[in-house]
């Protein structure tokens, strides 16, 4: 190869004999401080060190381009400034990464991502402008440059950095967080989980999955809604029509029952019923729960007018339909013919045996009055510690006692099923309950109530004796029972006072 064909190699190693000692020092420096940036960084943050690996990796390449093309004689001096360059930047981002990372989050909490990342572009920055002001060029004849040029790359790069400062102010002001349910805009379907925030846009996902990037700019101009800030409850809305001719006092109260324990409304805060309008198709109810189950929130709702709608069959209350309308909404259950529902009714009843003092003719009596009653699953029919007076026999589906310890964990005592009943103690004696049943399924109960015995017991009082019988005679089998599994059940010696007294014998 001809040797004028390869750069001058005098001022190359003029210049390094001018400043090997201080390149040497600067690349000593800057392999030190990121070896101990990994040392004491958490492991999370560990990767950050690769930006300043990279640029030490790049620092030989201006003295290969200098070779590469030997055309500038002094090429060997700006190859230098080349290689100081690219060590100060990762000297530079070294001490950043040590001082914000190392440091200052373990005193004052991670740094947003986004500050870091600026503050990481300044630190290549910096480097730059050092090396100019070595070389003695001055740096703010070249930033400026000319007026046409500047004012290109500011109209090329408005919108990026309307992003940037607006991410910037999105981080100051903190209106929300990773992990948060934010509306970005107008539509109210345009809702979504909070997964990333960046310099440029934040990243959402949707409960459709879709992942949507808005860029910081339109959420800088746009009214954020934060459901799950500053509290991470929020308030759900249902609507619910009920007739004219039912008390919305009524409605209210069953409505408010019928939510209780669903899944995902809050007792604190408080649900609560206002009547919100009255419309050509009866008397609009706003019920307001809480949940922070916002993910879930289809669910929460879903299920919450399930338990209304099953609530106000079971009270008799039909939802009207617009006065278009040409079809009428059933009952799951059809009704059938008054003759088969009595017998059925009595089929059941006769199965039950502390009703067996009434004999036949007071039960089809009973059974004649006895309204079936559906119930949804997972709805409690009875709770725990709770006053009642009804006997509840299950016609159809099946359901599940349960009982809560002192340390408030519920324990399973059995699983009932057609046939089976519960209380009879409530019915007889007003105690309270002793347990909670909680439906399976959807199901039909029968429900007996106090007042329905009550003309029974007062036409013949014996009526109560052969009660308290058959309550002694049940509840010795049950201690017999518990006996025999090495537990203890106490039992009750004045059934029959109880039971006098809470019918007024």
């Amino acid at each position: 190869m001809p040797d004028d064909f390869l750069p001058d190699p005098v001022p190359l190693m003029e210049q390094v004999s001018l400043h090997d000692g201080d390149l040497i020092r600067e690349l000593v420096a800057a392999v030190v401080f990121g070896v101990i940036y990994v040392l004491s960084a958490p492991r999370s943050r560990r990767r950050m060190a690769f930006a300043s690996l990279v640029l030490i990796g790049l620092a030989p390449i201006p003295v290969l381009l200098s070779y590469l093309f030997p055309e500038e004689r002094t090429s060997g001096g700006y190859s230098l400034y080349g290689v100081r360059f690219f060590v100060l930047a990762s000297l530079f981002h070294s001490l950043l990464l040590l001082a914000a990372v190392s440091i200052w989050e373990r005193v004052a909490g991670p740094m947003q991502k986004i500050f870091l990342d600026v503050f990481r572009w300044m630190t290549v920055v910096l480097a730059f402008v050092v090396i100019l002001l070595e070389a003695g060029v001055d740096p703010g004849g070249i930033f400026a440059g000319s007026a046409v040029i500047s004012a290109a790359i500011g109209f090329a790069s408005k919108d990026t950095l309307g992003n940037l400062f607006a991410g910037l102010a999105i981080h100051a002001e903190n209106p929300f967080k990773l992990g948060d349910w934010i509306q970005y805009d107008d539509n109210p379907s345009h809702i979504g989980e909070v997964v990333e925030i960046n310099w440029r846009a934040t990243k959402v996902i949707t409960l459709d999955l879709a992942y949507v990037i808005i860029p910081n700019g339109q959420l800088g101009l746009a009214s954020i809604r934060n459901f799950t800030q500053p509290d991470r409850w929020s308030r759900r809305s249902l609507y619910v029509v009920t007739p004219y001719s039912v008390s919305p006092q009524r409605v209210q109260t069953i409505i408010l029952e019928a939510i209780r324990g669903s899944f995902g409304v809050l007792e604190s805060p408080a649900p609560s019923v206002v009547t919100n309008a009255f419309t050509d198709r009866g008397v609009e109810h706003w019920v307001r729960l809480f949940t922070t189950e916002f993910d879930k929130r289809d669910r929460v709702d879903g299920m919450a007018r399930d338990r209304i709608w099953f609530a106000l069959a079971r009270n008799g209350i039909e939802m009207p339909v617009a006065t278009h309308a040409v079809r009428l909404t059933q009952l799951p259950l059809p009704e059938t013919p008054a003759d088969d529902a009595v017998a059925r009714r009595l089929a059941a009843l006769e199965r039950v045996e502390v009703l067996t003092p009434l004999g036949p003719d007071r039960l089809r009596q009973l059974a004649s009055v006895v309204v079936d009653q559906i119930r949804a699953g997972g709805e409690q029919v009875v709770r725990q510690g709770e006053q009642s007076s009804t006997l509840y026999v299950i016609d159809m589906g099946r359901a599940e006692v349960r009982l809560r310890g002192a340390n408030g964990e519920e324990t399973t005592l059995a699983t009932l099923g057609p046939g089976d009943f519960f209380g009879e103690m409530s019915l007889l004696t007003g105690q309270t309950c002793s347990a909670t049943v909680v439906m399976l399924g959807e199901g039909r109960l029968l429900e007996i109530e106090k007042s329905m015995l009550q003309a029974f017991v007062d036409a013949e009082p014996q009526l109560a004796q052969r009660f308290g019988e058959v309550l002694s005679r049940r509840q010795a089998e049950r201690s017999a029972a518990a006996a025999a599994r090495g537990a203890e059940e106490s039992a009750d010696k004045d059934i029959l006072a109880r039971i006098l007294n809470f019918f007024g014998l």
